[in-house]
């Protein structure tokens, strides 16, 4: 059999946010090795010249892989508003050399900003989205949204994957680490945790049992002020960003996690936190119900500091609650999301739209 050849089109694996942490979690699966596979990077963090140059530069390099690597399958990855419209760029590009597409979307906000987006755009989407290969959503959920856009694309769920790692201990009688990692702002519920937390060092011994680290971009500055208004600074430490190792570092001494968004897909940092065995508590939204199941965590209802507060308590001061949640989490992942699953379901696609 002629060697395999796939070329993957993401934002840099430097950048900050999940799209970057799947792909450095993918390269370490056999499907790397077996495609071949080579990276191309259209976007990068930075100011609108350097994302402009980043582009260009990457839109050049993916003409010059369609010519000289002639990979068999280009495997788009994608994310709201201008993610996809730069991959939407390049798939009409390979229109004239009409190499099999698989357009993965990572995005939550995908189908809102479809409904937004003027009649023009909407029908190009539309268009995209048939012509494609496959279409890959992170989860059922996901892609019944695709199917009422295109009904007549190939939309097919393809959950994201992490590598297992060893479990955190969940011993009772000990300080419980909780943290939040992600964008920090009301989109991801931060600000509606700290006032979960301002609620619960109220109760008698809470505040000797707990600390909550967040960490992540978007409004450190505003959270650290929020902190100090609230007069948490004895309890709550705020971070800016951490790289994948102090990330790791955080999650194997962390007890729970919390993420009480408003949307999501399906966050790294929840797959992470599971992966290790953590107890998660998730807004009851997007792809988070399909991730935890009925037993993998606790689900809340998004902007509700009262539902945080209820949730967090018991998870605190029990052990054993938080070790049935993380057994049952560390479980799913093991049977649904680890790479190397992800791996072979990205191989029979591929092997399929290749045909």
């Amino acid at each position: 059999m002629a060697e395999q050849r796939a070329l993957w089109v993401s934002t840099s694996t430097r950048t900050r946010g999940g799209i970057a942490s799947y792909v450095r979690a993918m390269r370490q699966t056999p499907l790397w090795e077996d495609w071949n596979i080579r990276h191309v990077t259209t976007h990068r963090d930075g100011s609108a010249a350097v994302k402009i140059a980043v582009f260009a530069l990457g839109a050049l390099q993916f003409v010059v892989e369609l010519i000289r690597f002639r990979p068999d399958v280009i495997h788009l990855h994608a994310s709201t508003r201008g993610s996809f419209v730069r991959k939407a760029i390049l798939f009409w590009i390979n229109r004239i050399v009409g190499t099999p597409v698989v357009l993965h979307m990572h995005g939550s906000g995908f189908p809102e900003d479809y409904e937004r987006s003027p009649r023009a755009v909407r029908a190009l989407t539309r268009a995209t989205l048939r012509r494609a290969g496959a279409f890959v959503a992170l989860g059922q959920v996901w892609a019944d949204r695709m199917r009422e856009i295109t009904p007549d694309a190939r939309i097919l769920a393809i959950p994201n994957g992490v590598r297992l790692a060893p479990r955190t201990a969940q011993p009772s009688g000990e300080p419980v680490t909780v943290v939040f990692l992600g964008r920090i702002g009301d989109h991801k519920g931060t600000f509606r945790l700290l006032d979960a937390w301002a609620k619960l060092v109220c109760e008698p011994g809470f505040a000797d049992s707990a600390t909550l680290t967040i960490a992540g971009d978007g409004e450190v500055a505003r959270a650290r002020e929020y902190v100090r208004e609230l007069c948490l600074q004895d309890t709550v430490t705020v971070h800016g960003w951490l790289s994948e190792e102090e990330v790791g570092d955080l999650l194997g001494h962390a007890h729970v996690l919390v993420l009480p968004s408003r949307n999501e897909g399906q966050p790294m940092a929840v797959l992470e936190a599971m992966a290790r065995g953590l107890c998660v508590i998730a807004g009851n939204v997007g792809g988070l119900p399909e991730m935890l199941g009925s037993d993998g965590g606790i689900l809340i209802p998004p902007d509700d500091a009262e539902a945080i507060a209820a949730a967090l308590l018991p998870v605190v001061h029990d052990g054993e609650l938080r070790t049935r949640y993380g057994a049952a989490a560390h479980a799913r992942v093991r049977d649904q999301f680890d790479t190397r699953a992800v791996a072979r379901r990205l191989d029979a696609l591929y092997r399929e739209v290749c045909a």
